[in-house]
């Protein structure tokens, strides 16, 4: 099954984030189908790739639940439903 989830970068306690398209039975960091956006949790900055996004869940694929709320936020899903 396809994921989308957060993959994990940076420095100690400078973290950082790159929403990606994976296969569900790879590990967190490993290396994933498609990078589809990023999110820095420490100034709320997101920026994402949002035709690839909805593309890829209307394709089938699975967000996390921390993904799911930032597009939620970004307001994606009303793209899909439209």
């Amino acid at each position: 099954m396809i994921k989308l989830r957060l993959k994990r970068f940076g420095k100690k306690r400078e973290v950082s984030y790159r929403i990606v398209a994976t296969d569900s039975r790879n590990r967190r960091d490993g290396r994933p189908l498609e990078e589809l956006g990023f999110y820095n949790p420490r100034t709320d900055e997101t920026r994402l790739n949002v035709p690839a996004i909805v593309k890829r869940l209307q394709d089938g694929a699975q967000p996390t639940d921390t993904v799911r709320h930032i597009l939620n936020k970004a307001k994606v899903f009303e793209q899909l439903h439209a």
